[in-house]
């Protein structure tokens, strides 16, 4: 299947690793120019080494996003080096180790900036382009946490946020910009090089037994290379109906698809 978007410019936040990379590394296979970003420049460096098999024009961005200038940092950077992007995928995430159901706003805060804001900020920058070109793509990496108990309660509150907005946003961007599409991908829990999982299933083996026999029907955990296809998709030319889709690819780990939990 064409795709469509050879030659098209995308980026990538948090692109550099994880799912994000894997996603970046689909992206250039189907011939688009690829900006990457991360907090460090080791791996940036890293990524656009393995991007090179797909050609020479990429580009990194070290930066924070997080930060209070993080999103309009790293749009001037492309728009001046990179001549802006036609597609915007927003795959930073992370519940930064807080956990307390009862932390501090101050914690929450941190955890709405770096799961929600800065999506909506780098969202804010990009669409004006993307509406004035009449074509565009915006993919918000959530989780299945945002539609259920699935981690701290941090986390499932703002992933939950951002599939909200994704849902309500592209209905709006739908009768605004018709080539213009915003929708969300549910990974379900996904092995990464530094990822959490990786660690549980070499030092905690038992907790990671339990939680395959009771929530992945598949009996095992998912790859990267098994969510960024979909994401490429939900990138491509052939996602011309697909305003405000919210789309799990969790092999029916999430609760509401595994009808043995409560037909038994």
């Amino acid at each position: 299947m064409d795709l469509g978007i050879k030659n098209k410019r995308a980026f990538v936040s948090g692109g550099a690793t994880g799912i994000g990379k894997a996603i970046a590394l689909e992206l250039a296979a189907e011939g688009a120019a690829v900006v990457v970003s991360s907090r460090e420049k080791r791996k940036v460096d890293e990524a656009l080494k393995d991007l090179e098999k797909y050609g020479n024009s990429h580009y990194g961005i070290t930066c924070d996003p997080t930060k209070e200038d993080g999103p309009q940092k790293i749009f001037s950077d492309i728009e001046k080096n990179f001549g802006g992007i036609d597609i915007l995928v927003n795959n930073i995430g992370s519940n930064l180790g807080i956990t307390d159901p009862y932390c501090p706003t101050s914690d929450w805060r941190k955890i709405f900036r770096i799961n929600f804001e800065v999506a909506v900020e780098l969202n804010n920058l990009f669409l004006p382009r993307m509406k004035k070109e009449e074509w565009g793509r915006v993919l918000n990496i959530t989780s299945l946490a945002g539609l259920e108990n699935s981690g701290p309660v941090t986390y499932c509150v703002t992933k939950a946020a951002l599939t909200a907005y994704t849902r309500t946003m592209g209905r709006i961007l739908a009768t605004e910009s018709k080539n213009v599409v915003m929708s969300a991908l549910m990974p379900g829990v996904v092995i990464t090089e530094e990822g959490y999982w990786r660690d549980i299933l070499k030092e905690n083996p038992d907790h990671a037994e339990k939680y395959l026999k009771e929530r992945c029907p598949l009996g095992r955990l998912g790859e990267t290379d098994e969510i960024s296809p979909m994401a490429a998709l939900m990138c491509s030319e052939q996602a011309s109906f697909m305003h405000g889709a919210i789309v799990p690819v969790d092999a029916g780990q999430s609760k509401h698809f595994m009808y043995f939990n409560y037909l038994d």
